[in-house]
């Protein structure tokens, strides 16, 4: 087996191929568009280049048959918030072969190690965590965009080169159509109607001010998690940059208490299903696909991000939120399911949140580490 690294054209193809090979057997699988793949890795193109960088490499057997692939990545922003200095690994991909998979963790150890690093995280990405993250262990469903998806064995290649969990992502699925909880709809009714308390949907026209706003709200309300980097305006302006094509205005909320902004929710509808079948291209006839799916409409949606100032995260603004949602939703007669996804094991209030709402379980994946050297 040789392990090869990603420097041209045709390499650059063979590594967005691996996962067709991988799923071509699987009615689950949803393939990731090549261009949000290939952002990643773009230097154009992700701004995490500007503090930090990455390689890749594909894997082939004897009879030259390309059947893994990988890439490693340093976030300096992040890298030594850690008792190690922590890079990571990702966008994994492996026949079933441990030997396989461990030389590709071989190769991204050995960069790593090289660039002074002392451990790695995995399977994450070159950028923010709501998308490419995580190793799904548990709920093997079609996943919603920028989900995570990869075959049950990719556990034990894991655990067995000596990954282990550094905290599980719980996803919840709400069914829109149920009526809350009595207790919960209680409680957003009498916030909802509290004076001071007022509540605006996300508008492209004062993007501006709700990029500001969602930026102070997150800073302050993840403050106090562990290892917690604060968000950049640019980062959120490039997120709400590629979330413009799906984008629904309505299904991006905020809760202000006397002007101030408290609280924020950002669903957006599930792209997946208006790309399957697309197999990563987006040429003409996918665009126009593209568009008459998103004119039909999809019957799920995806929180993508909640958040909450700590002054304010036991005044149940959530709930309200929620209720605002759904007096938008309903009516449309539409969505069928929302994905609350993904929040950490330790994130206690949230996952609170959800049982709250009447979610079930969904989908469990982990962010595993891989402790390779002592400082």
């Amino acid at each position: 087996m040789q392990v090869i690294s990603v420097s041209s054209s045709q390499t650059k193809k063979e590594f967005l191929q691996v996962p067709h090979t991988i799923y071509q057997n699987d009615q689950n699988w949803i393939c990731p568009l090549d261009q949000d793949v290939e952002k990643t890795f773009d230097p154009e193109k992700n701004i995490f280049f500007q503090h930090g960088e990455c390689t890749r490499w594909i894997l082939k057997d004897e009879q030259g048959k390309t059947i893994g692939r990988i890439a490693a990545f340093i976030n300096n922003k992040k890298a030594f918030n850690y008792e190690q200095p922590t890079g990571g690994a990702g966008f994994f991909e492996c026949i079933d072969n441990q030997d396989a998979a461990f030389k590709l963790f071989d190769a991204a150890q050995t960069w790593l190690k090289e660039k002074g690093m002392a451990a790695m995280d995995g399977p994450i990405n070159f950028g923010e965590n709501d998308t490419f993250w995580g190793l799904l262990v548990e709920g093997f469903t079609p996943p919603s965009y920028g989900m995570n998806y990869n075959p049950p064995y990719y556990q034990a290649f894991f655990e067995n080169y000596g990954f282990v969990t550094s905290y599980q992502q719980i996803t919840n699925h709400l069914a829109v159509r149920n009526p809350f909880p009595e207790r919960f709809t209680k409680i957003a009714t009498w916030v909802a109607n509290k004076p001071g308390y007022t509540f605006e949907h996300f508008s492209k026209k004062n993007a501006e001010k709700y990029v500001q706003d969602l930026m102070e709200i997150y800073n302050d309300g993840w403050k106090d998690f562990e290892n917690f980097v604060p968000i950049k305006k640019e980062t959120l302006q490039e997120s709400f940059k590629q979330m413009e094509a799906i984008m629904d205005e309505k299904l991006i909320w905020f809760a202000y208490l006397n002007g101030e902004p408290a609280s924020f929710v950002v669903i957006i509808p599930d792209a997946n299903q208006m790309i399957k079948g697309f197999n990563g291209k987006l040429g003409l006839i996918e665009k126009l696909k593209f568009v008459y799916r998103r004119w039909k409409g999809v019957n799920r949606m995806r929180a993508i991000v909640m958040g909450t100032k700590t002054a304010y995260q036991k005044h149940g603004l959530e709930s309200a939120l929620f209720i605002k949602l759904k007096e938008y939703v309903l009516p449309l007669d539409q969505y069928d399911e929302l994905e609350l996804s993904w929040v950490g094991d330790f994130n206690d209030k949230m996952l609170s949140i959800h049982e709250a709402t009447g979610a079930v379980f969904g989908k469990r994946h982990l962010t595993m580490r891989k402790v390779f050297s002592a400082v």
